[in-house]
C-alpha cells in the first residue's frame, strides 16, 4: 500500500468526493473475500509458528500445526485461542515485548504504545514501520466509511500518550487529507468554545465524553445542534451503537454518530467502523479477522445473528501479530447486504460489553450495556449514572443512581413541594419501567440531582461492586 494513495472508487457521494476510499476492496464479493482471508490465514499461521515461540509452544502444547487449516471452519475449530492473560506473562518472561513479537532492527520499531495492567506493569506493543504504514491506510478506509472527507476539521478528544486511543483517529485524519487538530483532554469548556472558533466537523471521542459535552454545553447556553460538527467519530468504549445511546448523541449534537472499534492489543489497526448508512459497523475481516462463536466453547461456531464472544486475528501485521485472540466481548453479527454498498459483515449494535462485566441478579443475566440501552429512553434524565451492587442476606441485589438534566432539575426547583414528589415518583417509575424492558428485572432507581456523581471525561466507570469477595 502506498503512503500517497488516495481514494479509489468510480462513485461519487453528496459532497462530490468518491463515495469510497477503496471500491473494489470494500465491494468485493464475500466469497472472493473469503479466498484471501484463508490465504492471510494460512501465511500467518505458519509465520508465527516458524518464527515466534510463543506460538510454537503454544501450539505444541494443543497438538496443532498450521497445516492443519484447509478451510475458514479448520481455523474456528482447530486453531487455539490467546488471551490477555498469557500476553501478560509471556511479556514478564520475555521482556519487553514477548516471545510472540518480531525481532526488529535499529530503527525498525515505528511506535510503542501500551496498555495499562492491574499490576501497573503496562503491557506493551512494538509496531515496525511496515505495521505502521499500512494501519493507516486502515484507519483512513475506516473514517472515510464514516464520512470523513479532506475538508473537514477533525477535532480529537482522546489522550495522547501510551493508550493508542486517539493516534488511530490522527493515522486515518492525516491519510485522508482532513485538518488535524489533536486537542486531547482539556477541560470539556475549552473543547466547546474551541469547536466554534474552529468551526471543526468532526469531533472525536468516548461516547460517554460525547453525551458529557451534551450537559456542559446546557449549562452553558450553547445547543450543539446548531454547531458545525456533522460527523462523531466515537470509541474506546461500548456504546456508541447502542440505539439508545447513539440517538441521544445524535440529536443532542445534530450529527451522525460512527462508532469505531478495536482494543491494544489489535491496534493500530481499526476493527470495524460504523457505517453511515446507520446500519452498525463494518467488520474489516481482510484486515482484522473477526468471528463470533460460542463463549464457553471459543472454539465451537455459532449461527449468524446470535450473540457470542469475539476473537480476533491480524491478516496482516507481522510485528507482533494477534492470533485468536480473545478479549472477553460480546456481540452478534450481520451478514446482510448493506445499503452504502460495502459488502463487508456488520455488528448491528457494536461491541455490547465484556461478558466478564455480566452481573448474575436473582438468576437473570446483567449487562452494564443494557442497563444503559433502558436509562437512555428516558429524556428526564441526564448522562451520568452508576450501578451499585451488594449482598443482601444470601442474594446480590442492584440498584442505579441516575442523574436528572440540568432542564428537569431547574423546573422541579419551581415546583411545590407535592408537585415535585410527584414529578419526581413519575420520573423514578418511568426509568424502573424501561430497566424493567431491557434487564427483565425490577431494579430500583435513585435520583440525583445534576453533577452528584462524577463527570466522564474520558471512559466511563459505570459499576461500584460493594460485594464481599471471600
Amino acid at each position: 500500500m502506498s503512503s500517497t494513495a488516495g481514494p479509489r472508487s468510480t462513485q461519487l457521494d453528496e459532497r462530490g468526493f468518491p463515495r469510497f476510499w477503496d471500491e473494489e476492496r470494500e465491494t468485493l464479493a464475500p466469497a472472493a473475500r473469503e479466498r484471501i482471508i484463508l490465504e492471510r490465514m494460512q501465511h500467518q499461521l505458519r509465520y508465527v509458528y516458524e518464527e515466534l515461540p510463543f506460538y510454537r509452544r503454544l501450539y505444541d502444547e494443543h497438538g496443532f500445526h498450521p497445516d492443519q487449516v484447509r478451510s475458514i471452519e479448520d481455523f474456528t475449530t482447530k486453531v487455539p485461542v490467546i488471551t490477555k492473560k498469557m500476553l501478560v506473562a509471556d511479556q514478564r518472561e520475555h521482556p519487553p515485548f514477548g516471545s510472540y513479537s518480531k525481532p526488529l532492527p535499529p530503527g525498525g520499531i515505528a511506535r510503542i504504545h501500551g496498555s495499562s495492567g492491574t499490576s501497573g506493569v503496562p503491557t506493551m506493543y512494538a509496531v515496525s514501520r511496515s505495521d505502521w504504514e499500512r494501519a493507516g491506510e486502515v484507519h483512513a478506509m475506516a473514517q472515510w466509511c464514516a464520512g470523513v472527507r479532506p475538508d473537514d476539521i477533525v477535532q480529537v478528544g482522546f489522550p495522547f500518550g501510551l493508550f493508542f486511543g486517539g493516534w488511530g483517529v490522527v493515522q486515518g485524519a492525516e491519510r485522508i487529507g482532513a485538518t488535524l487538530f489533536p486537542l486531547g483532554v482539556t477541560d470539556s469548556e475549552k473543547h466547546l468554545e474551541l469547536i466554534s472558533r474552529l468551526g471543526s466537523t468532526v469531533f472525536s471521542a468516548t461516547p460517554s465524553y460525547c453525551i458529557h459535552l451534551l450537559s456542559v454545553a446546557e449549562k452553558m447556553g450553547i445547543d450543539l445542534r446548531e454547531s458545525t460538527v456533522r460527523h462523531l467519530l466515537v470509541g474506546g468504549e461500548p456504546g456508541g451503537s447502542l440505539p439508545g445511546t447513539r440517538t441521544i448523541i445524535e440529536e443532542g449534537w445534530g450529527a451522525t454518530v460512527a462508532d469505531a472499534g478495536s482494543t491494544s492489543e489489535m491496534y493500530p489497526f481499526q476493527t470495524n467502523v460504523g457505517c453511515t448508512a446507520g446500519t452498525g459497523t463494518h467488520l474489516f475481516i481482510d484486515e482484522v479477522y473477526t468471528e463470533v462463536v460460542n463463549a464457553e466453547d471459543l472454539n465451537e461456531p455459532i449461527p449468524v445473528g446470535q450473540r457470542g464472544a469475539v476473537v480476533y486475528t491480524h491478516l496482516w501485521r507481522d510485528s507482533q501479530p494477534m492470533i485468536r485472540f480473545a478479549p472477553g466481548d460480546e456481540t452478534y453479527l450481520d451478514t446482510e447486504p448493506c445499503p452504502c454498498g460495502r459488502t463487508y459483515p456488520r455488528l448491528p449494535e457494536g461491541i455490547l460489553g465484556r461478558l466478564d462485566d455480566m452481573l448474575v441478579i436473582r438468576g437473570a443475566n446483567v449487562f452494564p450495556s443494557a442497563i444503559e440501552v433502558g436509562l437512555r429512553s428516558v429524556p428526564e434524565l441526564g448522562p451520568e449514572f452508576r450501578i451499585h451492587v451488594r449482598t443482601v442476606g444470601a442474594l446480590d441485589e442492584l440498584t442505579v443512581q441516575a442523574e436528572l438534566t440540568h432542564t428537569v432539575s431547574g423546573e422541579l426547583a419551581s415546583l411545590s413541594e407535592d408537585d415535585r414528589d410527584k414529578r419526581r415518583e413519575e420520573i423514578t417509575r418511568k426509568a424502573e419501567d424501561a430497566l424493567r424492558r431491557t434487564v427483565s428485572i425490577r431494579v430500583p432507581v435513585e435520583l440525583l440531582e445534576p453533577g452528584t456523581l462524577p463527570e466522564t471525561t474520558f471512559k466511563a466507570r459505570r459499576v461500584v461492586d460493594e460485594r464481599e469477595r471471600p
